[in-house]
């Protein structure tokens, strides 16, 4: 992947409220320090040359080459819903550093013009020049990448003219990962880099087998009593589907999507509504009832018009108020490629976590985990300080359909749930958390009503801490401390699980920025938290989980452990104490360990 050069500005990591209110059509009127930012994104991964390619003028390129070829080998055809196909570009004259590969979707958009309205991409925070490709490629790799390209290792002898003479011309082959996205797709050969990009050739559109085709299924608990579990798919089919799991049950789907038109604007039209729109396809959920706790169950799910799904294993979790729980935590894991492709967001570390996690499946009995889009995405919405564009305008409405959780309601995303001996309260602190406001009062019923003979540990998750060691103008907020805090350490919350600071820090018992109690060290020299004699939580940052990592500042009193390395938290809660491992998901080595007992030691 070649290095980012892009001399066209970031996408701005401050937009302000102002501008929902001026219907402007070009950049003049935002102040020059915003036009001019070359601010990276915080807490996100940085602006790269591709992520603004659909930004650049583009033209065809000055080729009269006509040998020059694009192929692509599948040992499927039509193509299957995941595999790795081979690109080869073939007849090239002069291999250059500048020479790429995109794969784009749907296979008939029009990359040689778009709408010349600036306004339609003010919104991703780049005002450079006008885009003339329109649909941003899913992904794309320099040819370079095979080694053999640029030295023109693969050479082939092609007559010229249909003369006795011959030129030589070069090839080279990358592969790319690619997953059933319902729509066919195409690769086009570049050059010119991602800055000044221009077409060479094309290949032909590539079909899916089945478009319609079940996937991506998941499982996510909806009650404390693990007596029913949510499976959520996806599929190109709108009509119902099936599950069938257990004993010979069976269950129709019930079946939602969203639009362009449920993507959010306002003056300013969102890229979610033109060139960054793909269609989602349609989502299919179903809830699996009548199950026993810690059992075993399989599933499978689909329809025998769209086909099926292999049969898949699950496992349900503990009821609320047994004594045993084994469970993973992480923050802001995000995605990668599995090809070395470079796409519009790619978290680093999220491939070594997922694996690592994977590994150590067997015995788990749930994962609990924040997403991160949503909460960026939900900015997007309200226009209140609006730091980042990476929502494009989706402002939460693809996670709330493909990811449903356990709430009241599909906008009032804070809900509690009980698994073994831990209560665990999630909040939204995208949502007003205010005191007063109804998220507030949620909370306060909640953790106020927790029975601790049942569920001794009481932990609370929300995406953005209280507490940081790094530097940051979005990372922490004091108003949201100062509000919450008193109600944490009122209802002797044992642990407060948070991400968006992309590193794992743990503190002392810390309340209003100062330590009310240190861990004891016990006859493992594990730090030791005890909570018979309570005084205040625990606060364990764990955004580590996939983001370009965050660097720590100068460490703050009430930090006891800062690791800025990409994995997870591992925890097994007893009634008598809960212990947690932070986890390396590259090393597998454990690099912090801790406990909270009741007077145990």
């Amino acid at each position: 992947m070649k290095p980012s050069t892009s001399s066209s500005p970031a996408v701005l990591d401050l937009f302000l409220i102002l501008l929902a209110f001026f219907p402007f059509s070009s950049s003049y009127m935002l102040p020059p320090s915003i036009v001019g930012s070359t601010i990276e994104h915080r807490n996100h991964t940085a602006i790269s040359s591709f992520r603004v390619v659909n930004r650049r003028n583009l033209i065809q390129c000055p080729d009269a080459n006509p040998y020059l070829r694009i192929n692509v080998s599948s040992e499927n055809s039509p193509l299957s819903h995941d595999e790795f196909v081979n690109v080869t570009v073939s007849g090239v004259f002069h291999p250059s550093d500048g020479d790429w590969v995109a794969m784009i979707s749907p296979s008939d958009s029009n990359v040689r013009i778009c709408l010349l309205n600036k306004i339609q991409y003010a919104q991703t925070g780049d005002l450079s020049e006008l885009p003339l490709l329109c649909h941003y490629p899913v992904k794309a790799q320099y040819v370079s990448n095979d080694p053999n390209y640029l030295e023109c290792n693969k050479q082939e002898r092609k007559k010229y003219n249909n003369t006795a003479s011959e030129v030589a011309t070069c090839s080279g082959t990358v592969s790319f990962h690619v997953i059933n996205i319902r729509t066919d797709i195409e690769f086009v050969f570049f050059a010119g880099g991602f800055e000044t990009p221009c077409i060479l050739t094309r290949s032909g559109p590539m079909k899916f087998s089945n478009p319609n085709q079940p996937l991506h299924g998941h499982v996510s608990s909806t009650d404390s009593a693990a007596t029913s579990m949510r499976l959520t798919w996806v599929s190109g089919s709108k009509k119902p589907q099936e599950v069938r799991y257990g004993d010979g049950r069976t269950l129709t789907s019930t079946t939602t999507t969203f639009s362009r038109d449920d993507m959010c604007t306002s003056i300013l039209p969102s890229p979610a509504k033109d060139f960054g729109w793909h269609d989602p396809g349609f989502i299919h959920s179903a809830v699996m009832t009548g199950l026993r706790p810690s059992t075993a169950y399989s599933y499978r799910y689909g329809s025998d018009s769209v086909g099926w799904s292999d049969k898949i294993q699950f496992r349900t979790p503990p009821a609320g108020g047994s004594d045993e729980l084994k469970f993973l935590a992480f923050g802001d894991m995000g995605k990668a490629p599995l090809d070395p492709s470079a796409e519009h967001y790619i978290q680093p570390g999220s491939l070594s976590v997922i694996k690592a996690m994977t590994e150590e499946s067997s015995g788990l009995s749930g994962v609990l985990h924040d997403r991160n889009r949503k909460p960026r995405e939900r900015l997007h919405k309200f226009w209140i300080c609006v730091r980042t564009p990476d929502s494009g305008g989706e402002c939460g409405v693809a996670y709330e359909t493909y990811f449903p959780m356990p709430t009241s309601a599909k906008d009032k995303p804070w809900y509690s749930i009980e698994q073994g001996p831990v209560h665990f309260t999630v909040i939204s602190t995208e949502h007003d958390w205010a005191e007063n406001s109804e998220q507030y009062k949620w909370m306060e019923r909640d953790i106020s009503s927790v029975d601790r003979s049942k569920t001794p540990w009481l932990v609370f998750a929300g995406h953005r801490p209280m507490y940081s060691s790094t530097d940051s103008l979005f990372g922490t907020d004091d108003k949201f401390t100062k509000a919450v805090e008193p109600l944490l350490v009122q209802y002797k919350v044992d642990m407060v699980l948070c991400g968006h600071v992309h590193n794992y820090e743990r503190t002392c018992s810390v309340y209003d920025s100062n330590c009310l109690a240190m861990p004891s060290k016990d006859r493992n020299g594990i730090d030791t938290y005890d909570h018979s004699n309570f005084s205040a939580p625990l606060h364990a940052v764990i955004g580590m989980a996939g983001f370009s990592l965050d660097n720590f500042s100068q460490p703050r009193r009430w930090s006891l452990v800062r690791i800025s390395e990409f994995g997870y938290l591992r925890g097994h809660a007893t009634m008598e104490d809960i212990n947690l491992e932070f986890v390396n998901s590259n090393t597998r080595q454990v690099q912090d360990s801790f406990r909270i007992t009741k007077g145990q030691k």
